[in-house]
């Protein structure tokens, strides 16, 4: 049987699951950091639903604080105390001012747009020997333009800012000391920078862990379908001989009878032909449509008969001789069942055993109860479990095991079978419980009788 014993373990409901990471787990779980990454996660919801509300946010925080330079009566450089106000008019650096925060607005749509315009009217006001705070938004700009620019263009950005900066310290407003504030601008834009790229990197693991998330999700899937067909498959193949061989009777039977009613004279000689005409095209078709499953195993053709109910006593043999406890009840007539029903009843078992072995090893015990009432079959398998500091134990050669719990849930679904796979309800050990609709095998003839 699959692993997906241990994954229902964690997940009742669910046949896998995909291990959560524990780490980001105790994140989560965190007070603090449980919080952080809730407001996170709310906030980029906020943003992906209203993009402008951030942009506009970030525009009106960069003009506020250039207000104080464009209204006061003084102007303050980058490194040094305030000094008598420049002699341009309010006018022209509340222009300068406006032509530095209004880019950002598409700050995240034309990062490189944005920031080389505000690149060149830093510039031009640095020659005019205007400073303001809303240099800031270079900072801003560099910044938007790691997290969503195109890398080759941010490194060209990154010379062009040194290149300013150097400039504007050295050349266009001399700054003393020069190479103190080429220092501390240059290591705030690498800052802007660093941080802008961190983010960048972040989106990207986090893109990658989603996308790998899914990946794992459908391939879960499709080895799910896949494992489901090839179950069904191998049911099939299965019922192909049980249809086959009592086709094989009937049409014998319908033969014979319709002899014995043509030597007696009987009217119904021609409608026994008939049926055993029917049968055998039947026979026919039924070799034709399933025929193709059989192809896989031309060279290794099973000439034994499938299982069934008194088979079950063999296969418990052979678990115990691995070293597997095995208590065995049968309640009510199950030698009465069809042949497909025991045939299911047997893989049932089997698959459960195989998973108890794999799983609990040869340190569990395990109690199998087969009840047939009223039409239904219960088929119910419970273990112990792993005892204590025990591992796994490798599981024997007990047969041809199915596929866990999809070949369990595949076979009940041809009887409209009811599957409850899951821990005990002491909290040890694991139930395997499987409720068929299962009508009898019709009752054969009296020793006695004769056809008609």
């Amino acid at each position: 049987m699959s692993p997906e014993r241990t994954a229902a373990a964690a997940h009742p409901n669910q046949e896998a699951a995909v291990p959560p990471s524990s780490g980001f787990d105790a994140a989560w779980t965190h007070p603090l950091l449980g919080r952080l990454l809730r407001d996170q996660g709310r906030r980029r919801r906020l943003d992906r639903r209203h993009p402008w509300l951030l942009d506009t946010a970030v525009v009106v925080f960069v003009a506020l604080t250039s207000l104080p330079d464009v209204f006061s009566d003084e102007r303050d450089g980058p490194f040094e105390e305030a000094a008598p106000a420049s002699d341009h008019p309010t006018v022209v650096l509340l222009a300068f001012a406006v032509a530095l925060v209004v880019p950002l607005w598409w700050r995240r749509r034309a990062p490189a747009v944005t920031y080389f315009v505000i690149a060149l009217v830093s510039l031009v006001q640095w020659s005019l020997d205007i400073w303001q705070q809303a240099g800031l938004s270079t900072l801003v700009a560099l910044y938007s333009l790691a997290l969503h620019g195109s890398l080759r263009i941010l490194g060209w950005a990154a010379a062009l800012t040194g290149v300013q900066v150097a400039l504007a310290v050295f050349v266009l407003v001399p700054v003393d000391p020069p190479l103190l504030a080429m220092f501390f601008l240059l290591g705030t834009a690498t800052a802007a920078i660093a941080v802008g790229l961190t983010l960048r990197i972040r989106r990207m693991y986090l893109a990658a862990l989603e996308d790998r998330a899914a990946r794992l999700e459908i391939e879960r899937d499709q080895r799910v379908r896949l494992t489901a067909a090839a179950e069904r498959s191998r049911v099939a193949r299965e019922m192909h001989d049980i249809v086959g061989h009592n086709l094989s009777v009937m049409v014998s039977v319908a033969d014979g009878a319709a002899t014995l009613a043509t030597n007696r004279g009987e009217q119904s000689a021609e409608a026994l032909r008939i049926l055993g005409d029917t049968g055998r095209q039947a026979m026919g078709e039924l070799r034709r449509v399933l025929g193709v499953l059989r192809e896989e195993e031309d060279d290794v053709r099973l000439l034994n008969p499938q299982p069934g109910i008194r088979d079950l006593d063999l296969l418990l043999t052979r678990v115990r001789a691995a070293g597997l406890t095995v208590t065995y009840r049968t309640v009510g007539e199950l030698d009465s069942l069809t042949s497909g029903v025991q045939l299911t009843v047997y893989r049932i078992v089997q698959e459960a055993l195989t998973n108890t072995l794999k799983h609990a090893g040869t340190g569990s015990a395990a109690e199998v109860t087969v009840a047939a009432d009223a039409g239904r079959v219960r088929v119910r398998v419970e273990d112990t479990g792993l005892p204590p500091g025990a591992s796994p134990a490798p599981a024997p050669q007990t047969g041809d095991a199915g596929h866990g719990v999809v070949g369990i849930r595949q076979r009940a679904a041809m009887y409209s079978g009811a599957v409850t796979i899951g821990p005990r309800d002491t909290g040890h050990g694991w139930l395997v419980d499987v409720v068929l609709d299962a009508p009898s095998a019709p009752a054969a003839s009296a020793p006695g009788e004769q056809l008609p």
